[in-house]
C-alpha cells in the first residue's frame, strides 16, 4: 500500500510566496498527485511543523496553516512535527504501519532541510521511496540558487545506497498512481 506524503507546505515558510522556486507550479503538481491518489484510494498524508520550541509556526496560527491552494479533503490526513524528520517523534511511523503502507511519495518543502530528512528517514526504514521530483521546493540560500538544490538532490537521493529498496526520483506526470 502507498501514501503520499505532503510536508511542510504552510503559509509561514512562503512568505513571499516567491521565496519559495515554483511555489504554484510545485502546489499544482501536489495537488495533481493527490488527486490520483485520493481517486485510487491511497491516503494523502499532510506534515505540519510545529515550531513553538522555535518560537514560530505555532499550532493554530496563520503560519501554521496550510497553503489555501492545496486541496485538502476531508478524508486527509494531519501529522504534526517539531523536526525536519517528519519520522522523529511523531506518530507518522505508526501510523503508516498500522495502515499497512509500505511506499512512500514524497513532497513538499523545504528540499534541502525537511524532505531531505524525511526521505533518507524512511529509506532508512525500508520503506520503498518514491521522490516526486518537480513537486518539492525551496528557498535559494546564501551560495547556491533553489533550481541547483532541487537538480542536486534529486541527484543525491537518485544515487542513495538501496536499503531494502532502490530509492526513485520521478516526474510527478510520469507516476502510475495505484494501491
Amino acid at each position: 500500500m502507498k501514501a503520499l506524503l505532503i510536508i511542510d507546505m504552510q503559509k509561514g515558510s512562503f512568505k513571499p510566496y516567491s521565496l519559495r522556486h515554483d511555489t504554484l507550479g510545485t502546489v499544482e503538481r501536489i495537488n495533481a498527485m493527490a488527486k490520483q491518489c485520493r481517486d485510487n484510494n491511497i491516503p494523502v498524508i499532510f506534515i505540519q511543523h510545529d515550531g513553538s520550541n522555535e518560537q514560530h509556526f505555532y499550532p493554530g496560527s496563520e503560519d501554521w496553516e496550510l497553503l489555501p491552494e492545496l486541496e485538502v479533503h476531508s478524508s486527509d490526513l494531519i501529522v504534526s512535527k517539531t523536526a525536519n524528520d517528519a519520522f522523529y517523534k511523531t506518530r507518522l511511523d505508526t501510523l503508516l504501519k498500522d495502515k499497512n503502507i509500505t511506499e512512500l511519495l514524497i513532497s513538499g518543502c523545504a528540499t534541502d532541510f525537511c524532505i531531505d530528512t524525511t526521505v533518507k528517514s524512511a529509506h532508512n526504514k525500508d520503506y520503498k521511496v518514491t521522490v516526486l521530483a518537480d513537486a518539492h521546493t525551496t528557498a535559494s540560500r546564501p551560495f547556491v540558487d533553489a533550481p541547483t538544490l532541487i537538480n542536486h538532490y534529486n541527484w543525491l537521493w537518485n544515487d542513495l545506497s538501496p536499503t531494502k529498496y532502490k530509492l526513485a526520483v520521478v516526474k510527478t506526470n510520469e507516476v502510475v498512481v495505484s494501491p
